[in-house]
């Protein structure tokens, strides 16, 4: 299958998907900002993980580990078929993952509910596949649930924040919300970019609208 010439925007089936490895790739046990920290469990006792995608992985992982209460964080690939995909391989737009953030948080510090507003504010999820100037599908919004409660959490936030966006004049959200399959953490030097190349590359970028917490809609 060629990757020249492709619609990068269009989402891959199993099928046309790229094989992949059985391997990981090799990659770093330990926080770079926090290097007494795992990236990979085993995890302390009681913290919990998320996992979203929001655009360029390398400023989506800064906004989550300069958030108070998360313990760590990891970049990798997510929602797609390959299994462990190199990072070439994923933006040939042949693997279905999109570009993955890991966070690992102590509930007693922040919700999840908190992670969701620094997930809905910190990018624009009205964007298709792409975010800014970045195009493709492994650029598309995604928040993968770990369990049911973080499913009802997050299709709550984002009937608010969705309702929210369109007062201020936004489009429809078009994130993909599903259970997390497989993480496949990305290569070394993908963790914590902007910590080892602080003037490196983001192109992260909100709408400017406040999300809600707390104020999700359910049914009786």
């Amino acid at each position: 299958m060629t990757w020249f010439g492709r619609d990068k925007s269009r989402s891959v089936s199993a099928e046309e998907a790229l094989p992949g490895r059985a391997e990981p790739l090799v990659t770093p046990d330990f926080h770079a900002v926090f290097p007494d920290r795992r990236i990979k469990p085993p995890f302390p006792e009681g913290l919990r993980t998320a996992v979203f995608g929001l655009g360029c992985f390398w400023g989506a992982e800064r906004l989550f580990w300069q958030t108070s209460g998360v313990y760590s964080t990891a970049v990798g690939y997510a929602g797609g078929h390959t299994p462990n995909p190199t990072y070439e391989e994923v933006c040939s737009g042949l693997t279905g993952h999109t570009e993955a953030v890991l966070v690992v948080f102590d509930p007693a510090q922040v919700s999840y509910e908190q992670l969701l507003k620094v997930f809905w504010e910190g990018h624009d999820p009205t964007q298709g596949m792409r975010q800014g100037n970045d195009v493709g599908t492994q650029y598309r919004s995604a928040a993968y649930y770990v369990d049911e409660a973080q499913r009802t959490e997050l299709e709550a936030s984002r009937a608010t924040f969705e309702s929210a966006l369109k007062s201020a004049g936004h489009g429809t959200i078009t994130t993909e919300v599903a259970p997390l399959g497989e993480f496949y953490y990305a290569e070394d030097y993908h963790q914590q970019y902007l910590h080892k190349v602080p003037n490196g590359y983001c192109g992260l970028g909100g709408t400017g609208v406040s999300c809600p917490i707390g104020l999700g809609v359910t049914e009786s």
